[in-house]
């Protein structure tokens, strides 16, 4: 259905239809408001690439998401994905998900702004420092991180206090009187692995207790890798005496082990802490003291508003959440 069949029915000139469906404010709210409910009686969709040529706008934000990562298959990040999804659709935004390869990241961030394909781009996994992130702020484009890094400039991100939350359970391991902490952790170097790291240490310096280099794992973020681990440190003689890690994979993979070693309840039982907890299809059915971050919904909606804000042009520097981690125990940890 054409415009100027809207504008004829309403008695308009197609320039007014035309500005009111594409969002121009000289148009008076009452008429505006006319256009709209005929536009969609009829069924009507403006023009992408019409519309694009006359507000500038591409009505797109991008999610740039390293491929080498498993995070995609993980059902935190889906349901994150999914909820953003459907709040940006409600503002007729569209949310592409970018590859990001380890190979020609700066090729791929020069092409996205060349282009004018989108309006925003969503980050995850930073590094403390960041260039894909630096060359956005030279360039004065428009972006939003999961996570934090060390810039120039201020900034709009989302994050949680992963420090915090590796801390709280070891300390709380250290007020049970188990010195002997095993922390499986991933290797990547992205911000939050290396706050959530430093968290468990410096609890530990604090509270005066043995930093074990040897207890104190650096792997790839896998159940694989989480159950080799732990059933390595089960065939020491001196077994940790509880094990914090820093993702639900490799929690999962520790709490097989356990649970196959009859280490995962009862009076032998070595206390668990995954953040996140495990995944909501584990196979491990008992459960596990969990590190816990907001709703995977929560999180979603957050970042769709904060990204409208970036869109209508609020100070990055004003977009800025910090979420605290909370600690929820199992009965026998209590």
């Amino acid at each position: 259905m054409s415009l100027k069949a809207i504008a004829a029915t309403l008695g308009l000139s197609v320039t007014t239809v035309s500005r009111a469906l594409n969002g121009y404010d000289d148009v008076a709210a009452v008429t505006r408001k006319r256009i709209e409910d005929e536009a969609n009686a009829r069924g009507y969709r403006p023009n992408d690439a019409a519309r694009r040529l006359k507000t500038g706008r591409a009505n797109a934000v991008g999610l740039l998401f390293p491929i080498s990562h498993a995070s995609l298959n993980d059902s935190y990040y889906s349901q994150m994905l999914l909820m953003l999804d459907q709040r940006l659709a409600q503002h007729d935004i569209d949310l592409l998900l970018l590859p990001d390869k380890p190979q020609g990241q700066q090729r791929k961030l020069i092409r996205m702004l060349r282009s004018g394909a989108i309006d925003a781009l969503i980050l995850t996994h930073t590094l403390p420092q960041d260039a894909r992130l630096q060359r956005l702020q030279q360039k004065g484009f428009r972006f939003l991180t999961l996570g934090r890094s060390e810039l120039p400039l201020p900034y709009a991100w989302i994050d949680y206090d992963n420090h915090a939350g590796t801390f709280l359970a070891a300390e709380h391991c250290l007020q049970q009187g188990w010195p002997r902490l095993g922390y499986l952790g991933s290797n990547e170097t992205a911000t939050y692995v290396l706050d959530r790291r430093q968290g468990f240490i410096d609890a530990l310096i604090r509270h005066q207790a043995p930093v074990d280099q040897s207890l104190m794992a650096a792997l790839p973020a896998t159940r694989r890798s989480g159950y080799q681990q732990t059933n390595a440190w089960l065939a020491q003689g001196d077994a940790p005496q509880a094990i914090i890690t820093d993702c639900s994979t490799l929690g999962e993979g520790a709490a097989i082990a356990l649970q196959q070693a009859a280490r995962l309840k009862g009076a032998q039982a070595i206390p668990l802490y995954v953040y996140d907890g495990l995944p909501p299809d584990s196979i491990v059915d008992q459960p596990v003291n969990t590190i816990l971050q907001s709703s995977q919904q929560h999180i979603g909606e957050r970042i769709a508003e904060m990204v409208l804000q970036l869109l209508d042009d609020v100070p990055p520097g004003d977009l800025q959440t910090l979420w605290q981690p909370v600690l929820r125990l199992t009965s026998d940890a209590q």
